[in-house]
């Protein structure tokens, strides 16, 4: 977490949220109580950024300070809102390529992906404030410094990206294995967005229900699946082949 500056202290969490810091984690004592802790708690909720309860012990690996409980680890990038990164794209004459991340958990696959969208033009990668991996050290350095290059914009609930997408005249289509149709039967030369889910459960159910597609990468050996990052970077390059 080396690329990420910590935030350490009640008070002092509180003070740089509300100075609107990009906080991109925080870490909380469990168990911890009093009225400072609890303000800090709801100030988190209402502004919708990511917990983890965590012992004590995980708090004094992070930092050796008094953290009193709590340890916050500001962003290295800022966010882009969505509505303004895809009126941008729309606007630029370009065919937009979105790439929609359903709560990834490792690191290392999120900084892969990255990489990867970078290297495909993709316009830009959308997240959900909760749930999902948060842009460290490793992510930069697994992204190659692409995390710096491509916007990444975060988003209540993937659904409401799903959503707006949709209604801006993009087309979504969701990376499952439960599709009848393989990646090379969708056409992805339109305005679209890949909607990849995360390591183990893959997309969320009820998100999986409202895309528009569905398509699914052919496997040919006895293992089922492939790591997320590697069929992400198969359905991006699809969507080059077929624009080129």
């Amino acid at each position: 977490m080396e690329n990420n500056t910590k935030v350490f202290g009640i008070r002092a969490l509180i003070e740089a949220i509300k100075a609107s810091e990009t906080i991109d984690k925080v870490f909380l004592q469990k168990g911890l109580k009093g009225e400072l802790f609890s303000e800090l708690e709801q100030l988190l909720r209402k502004k919708g950024i990511n917990i983890s309860y965590v012992p004590i012990e995980k708090l004094n690996r992070l930092t050796d300070k008094n953290h009193q409980g709590a340890v916050g680890l500001i962003s290295p990038i800022a966010f882009h809102d969505i509505e303004t990164l895809v009126t941008t794209v729309m606007a630029s004459g370009k065919t937009p390529l979105f790439l929609l991340l359903d709560q990834l958990s490792d690191v290392r696959n999120f900084g892969a992906i990255i990489r990867t969208a970078e290297c495909t033009g993709v316009s830009g990668i959308i997240i959900q404030k909760k749930g999902g991996a948060p842009i460290n050290g490793d992510t930069i350095k697994t992204s190659a410094g692409a995390v710096f290059k491509i916007p990444i914009c975060k988003v209540d609930h993937i659904k409401d990206a799903v959503f707006y997408m949709q209604a801006s005249g993009i087309n979504v289509i969701a990376a499952t294995e439960k599709a009848k149709n393989t990646l090379f039967d969708v056409s992805f030369k339109t305005p679209c967005a890949i909607l990849m889910g995360s390591e183990g459960r893959g997309i969320n159910p009820s998100v999986l229900k409202v895309v528009n597609e569905k398509a699914k990468l052919p496997i040919l050996g006895t293992i089922t699946s492939l790591n997320v990052s590697v069929a992400c970077g198969a359905f991006l390059y699809e969507a080059v082949r077929q624009r080129i």
